[in-house]
């Protein structure tokens, strides 16, 4: 099973393929060097196989590539950072992280 996120800019969304079917997005706007991520999504047949994590996974190392502050508006990719914090943590600016709930 092949598995793809890849940015679609144009959309403002990332897209998880599954042997090329579009199985997710995620939502986000970017403004300057923070990227607000506002919604996850996995679609009716991918549900419940661990592909949220992966392609969330996938969008915050994406981030930290690129050197963008994340917003984590998302209820998923919150939990995902305050689940991860020695991992993705570091990827919410630290002015930012009492706005959700996180550890300054």
């Amino acid at each position: 099973m092949a598995q793809l996120v890849r940015d679609e800019t144009t959309k403002r969304r990332y897209e998880l393929l599954i042997d090329d079917q579009l199985a997710g997005i995620v939502n986000y706007r970017l403004t300057g060097d923070h990227i607000a991520l506002t919604h996850a999504e996995i679609f009716d047949g991918f549900l419940h196989q661990g592909f949220a994590t992966s392609m969330v996974t996938e969008v915050l190392d994406d981030a930290r590539r690129r050197s963008l502050g994340v917003l984590p508006m998302c209820p998923f990719v919150l939990t995902l950072i305050s689940e991860h914090p020695d991992d993705y943590l570091d990827l919410v600016p630290a002015d930012q992280r009492a706005r959700f709930g996180l550890p300054s």
